[in-house]
């Protein structure tokens, strides 16, 4: 792992959450290096401009111990976003396979030109929720649940009414989503409004994150990662941040106008080309979904029977 710092949540004590810093391969306890028992990350979030200077500095000095993260078992990040959104048709490999989705569901052309404001639905957090290796439950009133990786970033501050060439000052920070979805609830026939969003997005482990938050500062170049994901060790998306529709920056101005949005919200911004439903693949009890974003770290989690 590269230098600086990355935020975890770990089992501690009586496998309560708890909130490390981990530096070099190391955990080490966040309320030690701040001096706040019981602090969260989402608590250190809250207080970032005060509290990212001095984890910077704690990453810089020598002599760090801690525990290696090999024997930590690690939790999602954030416990737990106020809001997860998640920006819908955002890359343009991906808007041109679900293009052809639409038009077979709905019998309409789908534009593929850009539109003026991207399009955004949410997704429940503590519910849905999972950390890196946790295994993932596939709901029982889904044949056809769908792999889709994104990257999420994660609000630093109280943003409002933020302008696009200002908006990625919002920003704490990034790590990895993945948007599963339940292809067969897409649409319900008999609504007037035809796709049932609730339905098809938000369930049980529907949101591993993780595997560590991952400050901006340590993220170089936002729109040129790779981003890919296997399922059983066979690659099924292999894209770059540079290909989506609307940058990060367009999105957090867009949902800033709506609403003010509030440290630690995860904005998932959308997956690139090589989901399963275009060509009838879905992921089974047994099968291993892994995720990586180039700076982020890897999430894995292994499907298992809603029992």
């Amino acid at each position: 792992m590269p230098g600086g710092y990355r935020l975890v949540s770990y089992a501690g004590a009586q496998r309560k959450p708890q909130a490390g810093v981990l530096i070099d391969g190391l955990v080490v306890s966040a309320e030690n290096v701040l001096g706040q028992p019981g602090v969260s990350v989402i608590d250190i979030l809250r207080m970032w401009d005060d509290a990212h200077p001095r984890l910077a500095q704690a990453a810089r000095s020598s002599g760090t111990e801690g525990i290696p993260v090999a024997d930590v078992k690690m939790l999602a990040p954030i416990l737990y976003p106020g809001a997860l959104f998640c920006a819908g048709a955002n890359y343009w490999d991906h808007l041109q396979e679900m293009a052809e989705i639409a038009k077979r569901t709905t019998g309409k052309e789908v534009s593929l030109t850009k539109p003026a404001e991207p399009w955004f639905f949410m997704k429940t957090t503590a519910g849905s929720i999972v950390g890196d290796g946790a295994p993932v439950r596939l709901p029982r009133f889904s044949k056809q649940v769908d792999w889709e990786a994104e990257l999420g970033a994660v609000i630093a501050r109280p943003t409002r009414n933020i302008s696009e060439s200002d908006a990625l000052n919002a920003v704490a920070g990034y790590l990895i989503v993945h948007d599963l979805s339940a292809r067969d609830l897409m649409k319900r026939d008999g609504s007037p409004f035809i796709y049932d969003w609730l339905g098809q997005k938000c369930f049980d482990d529907g949101a591993p994150m993780g595997p560590w938050f991952t400050p901006a500062t340590h993220v170089p170049d936002l729109n040129n990662l790779t981003i890919k994901l296997w399922v059983n060790g066979v690659l099924k998306q292999d894209s770059n941040t540079g290909r989506m529709v609307h940058s990060i920056a367009e999105q957090i101005a867009y949902l800033s106008r709506h609403v003010t949005l509030q440290p630690g919200d995860v904005i998932a911004t959308g997956t690139p080309a090589g989901v399963g439903m275009p060509r009838g693949e879905f992921l089974k009890v047994g099968d291993e979904v892994k995720i990586e974003i180039e700076g982020l770290g890897t999430l894995t989690n292994r499907m298992v029977d809603d029992a």
